[in-house]
């Protein structure tokens, strides 16, 4: 995989990429960075153009002092299309990536060609109501003893399978990254007007979500309604951590996806 850096209005941009073909530009969670589609990258490169940046603010990407937003995040993913030239891109994200993902796609229907949302939820005025009382998912006090890291730990364990703990490993040294501003990601989601921008979304777009995700999966029908040309699949046997639980599942599900719009008259 190649490692670069794309400057971008709000500072130099982390990039990894691997293959050829067909673009398609991957978008991670909060707080995670790209590392987050580590496994599934090698899966998708030999059919495609993989990849996978950090968000502004997050992994390797530059952290600009104003308060996040999904509208930031967006221009960082913009600025990476433009500077890469990738024209007729698959953008695939992931939870909150899946948020900044219809962004783009409202805001560049010239350049996004489809859109795979992944966990994603339909961020209403009812949702901003509901999660202004839910307590936060990510933010721990930072402690001299460093009990914070069980603390994090504990927050984020019922998201992956307990026998896999390598994988909430890789949360937590992605979370420590951004410790001090770790909740801000979730917060510019509960923020964003989603419901204003969805019908500006052009794209032909797949919905994802594990059946164990209770967070998203009731969204689905919900977004699904909404996107003019949108279809869903339910991927068994995992919940939030689909991407880097079930990276084989994943990666078919997006490949058969990109197939699909690469068929004569699609």
């Amino acid at each position: 995989m190649i490692k670069r850096y794309v400057d971008s209005r709000h500072g130099q941009l982390h990039v990894v990429e691997s293959g050829a073909g067909r673009p398609v530009l991957f978008l991670h969670q909060t707080p995670r960075s790209w590392d987050e589609y580590r496994d599934v990258l090698p899966l998708v490169a030999p059919h495609a153009r993989a990849l996978a940046m950090d968000t502004v603010g997050f992994g390797e990407s530059a952290r600009p002092t104003a308060a996040f937003s999904v509208e930031m995040f967006a221009d960082g993913v913009e600025d990476v299309l433009d500077a890469l030239s990738l024209r007729r891109v698959v953008l695939v994200g992931h939870h909150t990536g899946g948020v900044i993902a219809v962004e783009v796609a409202a805001r560049r229907p010239d350049l996004v060609h489809g859109l795979v949302l992944s966990g994603t939820p339909y961020v209403s005025a009812e949702r901003r109501a509901r999660v202004a009382l839910a307590p936060p998912i990510d933010l721990v006090e930072v402690e001299d003893d460093g009990s914070h890291l069980a603390e994090l730990w504990a927050r984020r364990r019922d998201f992956y399978p307990r026998e896999r703990p390598d994988l909430l490993n890789r949360l937590v040294a992605d979370a420590l990254r951004v410790i001090d501003r770790v909740e801000e990601g979730h917060e510019a989601v509960n923020r964003y007007r989603m419901e204003e921008r969805v019908s500006a979304v052009e794209a032909a777009t797949l919905i994802l979500c594990g059946e164990l995700d209770g967070y998203s999966l009731p969204d689905v029908p919900r977004l699904e309604r909404r996107l003019a040309h949108a279809r869903s699949l339910i991927i068994p046997g995992t919940g939030v951590a689909a991407v880097d639980h079930r990276p084989q599942d994943f990666a078919r599900a997006v490949l058969d996806f990109v197939r699909e719009l690469d068929r004569p008259g699609s």
